[in-house]
C-alpha cells in the first residue's frame, strides 16, 4: 500500500482520484473507484436540479460504503445554476469530501468547513494554487497542460508545473493531466505531489456510464489526436479531435468570436456522444493520456494493478537502478 498525506488526509487507500467530469461521473462510476480504494467525485451539475443530486448521492452510497466526494465546478454563467442549493444538499447529505474547480473557493469554504467536510481545489497555475492554500483548502489538485478540459492559459506541463508547485505547497497535492498507469503515479510522487487526479483513464472503464463506442475510440487514439479548442478566446479547453472540434478550431482561428460556434460546442450535442456512441456528434473532453490507455477494465482491476505496478517500480526497478549506481 502506498500511503502519502493526501490519503491521511482524505481517508482513502490509494493515491488516486477520479475527478469530477461532466456527464461521467455518476454513481456507478464513484461507487466502484470508492470500492477500489480510491476517491471519487459525482460532478453536481451533471444532475439537472439540486434534488437531483440529492438523490445521486443516496444512489451512490447504496453501491458503496467507502468515502466519495462530489465536484462543484463554478464557471461564469448569464443563468448561472443555483450554486447555493447545490451547496446546500452536499451539505445535508453528510458528504465529507467536496472537489472545487472553476473559480475561487474561497465563499464556499466556511460552510463547507462548518459541515466537516474537506475541499479539494483544483487549479491550473502555482499562483492560484497558492492562494486557494492561503484561503485554507484541505488539499491543492494541480493540473497541467495534458488534462483534458481547462488546461488554463499558461500551457506549463506537468513535469515541470508539479514540482513548481511541490516548493511551495504544504498542504497535500495531487497531480493532473496525463496520467493513465502506475509510472506516471510514481513519477507524480518523485516530482513532489501525494497522489494523482485521473479522468480520461477512469472514462475507459467497464462502470464508466458512457457508450462503448467512446471507450473503444479512446483506446484507439494515440496522444495527438485531441484539440485545443477557444484559444482565441482565451478560454482554452482540450477536447477529442473530431470534424466537430476542428471546424471550431478553424472558424475562431480565422477570426470567429463565440457566437459563431455556439451550436457546436452546445453541452447537449457533447451529452449525446456519450449517450448515442457517435464520436463526432459533438465536443466531448479527452486527455493526451488516451495514448497510454490500451484496454478496458473494472475500476477495481485497474486501481489494483496501478498500484501493485506502482509498488514494483518503487520496490524493485528503481532499487535495482539504484544498486547498479552504487557498484
Amino acid at each position: 500500500m502506498i500511503s502519502t498525506a493526501f490519503t491521511e488526509t482524505f481517508g482513502v487507500r490509494h493515491p488516486i482520484v477520479q475527478g469530477g467530469m461532466q456527464w461521467v461521473g455518476r454513481a456507478e462510476l464513484v461507487a466502484a473507484v470508492a470500492n477500489a480504494g480510491a476517491l471519487g467525485f459525482i460532478t453536481a451539475l451533471t444532475q439537472p436540479t439540486p434534488a437531483d443530486l440529492a438523490n445521486e448521492i443516496a444512489r451512490c452510497r447504496d453501491l458503496t460504503d467507502q468515502p466519495f466526494g462530489v465536484n462543484l465546478t463554478i464557471l461564469p454563467s448569464i443563468t448561472p445554476p443555483p450554486y447555493d442549493e447545490y451547496r446546500q444538499v452536499i451539505v445535508d447529505s453528510g458528504v465529507k469530501i467536496v472537489e472545487t474547480a472553476g473559480s475561487n473557493p474561497g465563499p464556499h469554504l466556511p460552510m463547507f468547513h462548518d459541515a466537516g467536510i474537506k475541499v479539494l481545489h483544483k487549479c491550473t497555475t502555482v499562483r492560484h494554487a497558492v492562494k486557494a492554500q492561503d484561503l485554507g483548502v484541505d488539499g491543492i489538485s494541480i493540473d497541467g497542460f495534458e488534462c483534458a478540459g481547462h488546461p488554463g492559459e499558461d500551457d506549463v506541463a506537468g513535469l515541470v508545473l508539479i514540482p513548481a508547485a511541490a516548493e511551495k505547497i504544504s498542504i497535500p497535492m495531487i497531480a493532473s493531466g496525463g496520467f493513465a498507469d502506475a509510472r506516471g503515479l510514481v513519477a507524480a510522487l518523485a516530482l513532489g505531489a501525494d497522489g494523482i487526479n485521473m479522468g480520461t483513464r477512469f472514462m475507459c472503464t467497464v462502470e464508466s456510464p458512457i457508450h462503448q463506442n467512446i471507450k473503444e475510440a479512446i483506446v484507439a487514439a494515440d496522444e495527438t489526436q485531441t484539440e485545443l479548442i477557444f484559444r482565441p478566446l482565451r478560454n482554452t479547453a482540450r477536447v477529442a479531435s473530431n470534424t466537430v472540434s476542428r471546424e471550431v478550431v478553424d472558424i475562431l482561428s480565422r477570426g470567429g468570436q463565440f457566437e459563431d460556434v455556439r451550436e457546436l460546442v452546445a453541452g447537449a450535442r457533447g451529452r449525446t456522444v456519450y449517450e448515442k456512441g457517435d464520436p463526432d456528434a459533438g465536443i466531448w473532453t479527452v486527455g493526451t493520456s488516451q495514448g497510454l490507455i490500451h484496454d478496458i477494465p473494472t475500476v477495481d482491476d485497474m486501481v489494483q494493478r496501478m498500484v501493485s505496478e506502482a509498488e514494483d517500480i518503487i520496490g524493485a526497478r528503481l532499487r535495482s537502478m539504484t544498486e547498479r549506481v552504487s557498484v
